[in-house]
């Protein structure tokens, strides 16, 4: 059985040899109505490096937090299998760090996994937009849909163009489905050795690492004030609401910041057309 990886390379070829035509040169890329996505422009080798040199450095910089995680799924009392099933099957750091840390506060364990599912909600919305840009064929999608998360729809859709898109997404999914599961056995089984695990603040690094991330992507005024919005609501909402909540009540920001810049938007073309 051939892996998501070779898979999704296999397809890319066949779209792209499909799309090019059986006469078409494929060494140009300079050919008039060659569309991005499935091109291959000239400095395809060196954009390739680019896109696994940026998503193994995510990759490997998230799953190292691995073992943050599981140090504080041990430290709750959790077992180490049971750490590691987390981690192999849910695979959304912050879901599993909402739940570890709602069991260590003594709270009700359908109560902790609920909470953790509605926090782990928002990965369905990431695999609507990514449907539709990486174009998966149907044989991998099952496969693929454990990889989308935060970190690797960031990657994937920062790329240019599909094949980047593709690429960066796979190479981001694989080195931190490995790491963040090698690390999270490690953690779990040297817990012990840290003593008390609440002290070292390990819980924050996912989180940390993950601002890390989207901060170069907030560019224009829109994105920054939709990150703004939503940490206030985050901030807001911590407070009242039970773990994981929080976060689908600022995914409220987008549409409100969308909505207030639209009516700005038409209320300047309204003033422009009476002068």
């Amino acid at each position: 059985m051939r892996s998501v990886a070779e898979q999704i390379d296999i397809h890319t070829g066949s779209q792209a040899d499909s799309e090019a035509g059986p006469g078409a040169d494929r060494g140009s890329g300079d050919e008039p109505g060659t569309e991005p996505v499935t091109g291959s422009p000239p400095g395809a080798p060196k954009a390739s490096a680019a896109v696994v040199r940026d998503a193994l450095g995510v990759g490997v910089a998230v799953g190292l937090s691995g073992f943050a995680f599981g140090v504080t799924s041990a430290g709750a009392g959790l077992s180490v299998p049971q750490t590691c099933a987390l981690s192999l099957l849910v695979f959304t750091g912050a879901s599993q760090f909402a739940l570890v840390g709602a069991l260590a506060a003594g709270g009700n364990p359908l109560t902790a996994a609920a909470g953790a599912f509605f926090l782990g909600v928002r990965n369905a919305f990431y695999g609507l937009r990514l449907s539709g840009l990486l174009a998966l064929p149907r044989s991998v999608r099952p496969l693929a849909a454990q990889w989308v998360i935060d970190e690797t729809s960031a990657v994937a859709l920062a790329q240019p163009d599909r094949r980047s898109a593709r690429l960066g997404f796979t190479v981001t999914g694989l080195s931190l489905y490995v790491l963040w599961n090698l690390t999270t056995l490690i953690g779990a089984l040297g817990a012990s050795a840290l003593g008390d695990t609440a002290a070292w603040g390990l819980d924050a690094a996912g989180p940390a690492v993950f601002l890390a991330l989207l901060a170069p992507m907030l560019r224009g005024t829109v994105e920054r004030a939709v990150a703004g919005l939503g940490a206030l609501l985050v901030l807001g909402c911590l407070p009242v609401l039970p773990a994981g909540v929080p976060v689908l009540v600022a995914a409220l920001a987008a549409p409100a910041v969308l909505a207030a810049h639209g009516l700005r938007a038409r209320r300047a073309t309204g003033e422009g057309r009476d002068r």
